[in-house]
Formats: structure tokens, C-alpha cells, sequence
């Protein structure tokens, strides 16, 4: 049950929404619920400007989770690019592939059956069945637990990991009918994302501003466990990276020679990145020696 005095937030966010959305592709009706997840793998830890364009090329090759789960997952891998954390285009396929075997083609509107799916957890399950079936669930990703956090608990992040408090007070602000419902989660998402960013927050532009307890305190700093920035270069997910670009520009394999020379500046680490690829299934041995998507 929505809280008494966050309706009046949810109606002022959900009016700020309706003029300021970003008119991105997932969101037009004719994505279709595939569309949307395939949007939801793809967006995990990744800026939407780089999403967009895979995006497309994806859903033209691939229309339908049976058109994908048809081809071998090394092609998944290849046409993921430059997306990073390749796995998710290997769970991505394995979600196809379950959906064409237990859903007759169809990407579930069930939470729970969402959730059975390969590489779909708690806050993927919820943003497909919001966002692609209008259904009501608790939509939790990292914008929205900011803006909850600042607007009900004055705090300028929201914990590291979410606590079933965190849950339950979080499931108050949910609209009780399912249409206002998904749309309070794609708004306070964008609102996250557009205005109550992590670092230089607009608060002039927010439409709640003046209900927010974080600014009412003079925008206290965060206090809690110290929050570090992902380093990359040099790292081993940089190099399983450029053995990947690797992989990706040959149909018929690499030597195993010439792909790991793609990382001279540290050949064990090259050797032990492209063990990593094999044991994750992205990579495989072929016959001749060579390796290949």
C-alpha cells in the first residue's frame, strides 16, 4: 500500500516524466516484451549510448527469442561487441533458448517465471514484467534506490547491498493499480538517471525537490562504507576483453599463439584470461587447435 504523503511525490514525479522521458527504442510499443529484455541484459553496468546501437542491430538480426536461441552462442557473444561482461550475452541466449523450449517462444509475464530463467535475477524479473506487461512490481535498480534514499531517508546513497527493510520500505511508494505502478518505476528510474544522479545531482530541475529530506539537510555527504570507483586498465577483465575483439574479427579462429600475443605486456595474465574464457564457455578449442567463439 502506497504511504501516506508519497502520493502527491509519485504524481508530481510520474507529471515530470511525461515531458522529459527519453524517447528510447525499448520503450515504443513495438519493442515487444522482447525488446524490453533484451534492453534489460544490455543496460546492466552499461551507459545507454553505447546500448543503443547494439541494441538495434540485435533485435533486426534476432526478432524473437527462437530466432536467437536458433544460432550457436558464440554468435551471441560476437554481436554483443563491445557491450562488456560478455556473459550476459551467453545468459542472454540461454534465456532465449528456455524460452523457446518451456514458453513456446513467449517471454514470460510472471515474475516467478521470469525468474527461472538463466541470468535473470530479482531486479530483471520485475523490470520486464513492469516495463513490458505493466504489471506491478517492485522495481529496484540503483537510480531508484538513490531517489529513495535521498527523498525518504536524507541519505545521499542508498546502502550497499538492499536489506528487506529497504525492500518494504521501498514497496510503500508503489502505486497500488498496476499501469500506475509501471509507470512510477520507469519514471523514478529516469528521474535517478536525469536529475538525481550519483555525482553533481540537478536538484533545481527535480520536480520533488521540495520534499526531499537529503536536500532539506544541505545535502549531507555520504557517511556510510566507502564507495571506490571500478578500476579497468590492466585489468584481467581488459585483457579477457581484447581477446575477445580478437575472437570476434574471425569466423574461423584464432591460433592460440597469435591471441594471446594480442596482450604482450603480461603473458601470464593473457594465458590465464583466455583459460577464464574457456572454463566460461565463451571460448572453445576447435579441432585444429585454434580457438573461436
Amino acid at each position: 500500500m502506497t504511504q501516506p504523503g508519497t502520493s502527491a511525490v509519485v504524481a508530481d514525479v510520474l507529471g515530470w516524466y511525461a515531458t522529459h522521458a527519453r524517447p528510447l527504442p525499448w520503450r515504443e510499443p513495438g519493442a515487444g516484451p522482447w525488446g524490453v529484455m533484451v534492453s534489460e541484459f544490455m543496460l546492466q553496468q552499461t551507459p545507454v549510448s553505447r546500448v543503443l546501437p547494439v541494441w538495434k542491430a540485435w533485435t533486426e538480426r534476432w526478432p524473437t527469442p527462437p530466432a536467437l536461441a536458433a544460432e550457436p552462442v558464440g554468435e551471441a557473444v560476437r554481436a554483443w561487441g563491445r557491450l562488456g561482461y560478455p556473459r550476459r550475452a551467453q545468459r542472454l541466449h540461454a534465456a532465449a533458448t528456455a524460452i523457446r523450449d518451456d514458453h513456446a517462444g513467449r517471454v514470460p509475464d510472471d515474475v516467478g517465471a521470469l525468474r527461472a530463467l538463466p541470468g535473470i535475477g530479482e531486479y530483471t524479473a520485475a523490470a520486464i514484467a513492469s516495463f513490458a506487461y505493466g504489471r506491478r512490481a517492485l522495481v529496484l535498480d540503483t537510480n531508484v534506490r538513490r531517489v529513495l534514499a535521498r527523498l525518504e531517508s536524507g541519505r545521499a546513497f542508498a546502502p550497499n547491498h538492499l536489506t528487506r527493510a529497504e525492500r518494504e520500505r521501498a514497496q510503500r511508494w508503489v502505486p497500488e493499480t498496476p499501469d500506475a505502478a509501471a509507470a512510477w518505476a520507469a519514471a523514478s528510474m529516469e528521474l535517478g538517471a536525469l536529475v538525481c544522479g550519483a555525482e553533481n545531482p540537478r536538484c533545481g530541475e527535480c520536480p520533488v525537490s521540495s520534499h526531499c529530506a537529503w536536500l532539506a539537510a544541505g545535502r549531507p555527504d555520504w557517511d556510510g562504507p566507502a564507495r571506490r570507483g571500478q578500476s579497468y586498465a590492466g585489468t584481467d577483465r581488459q585483457c579477457r576483453g581484447v581477446l575477445l575483439a580478437g575472437l570476434r574479427e574471425s569466423d574461423a579462429g584464432v591460433p592460440t599463439d597469435v591471441l594471446l600475443a594480442r596482450w604482450p605486456a603480461d603473458p601470464g595474465q593473457a594465458r590465464r584470461a583466455l583459460d577464464s574464457l574457456l572454463a566460461d564457455g565463451l571460448a572453445r578449442v576447435e579441432a585444429h587447435g585454434a580457438i573461436r567463439l
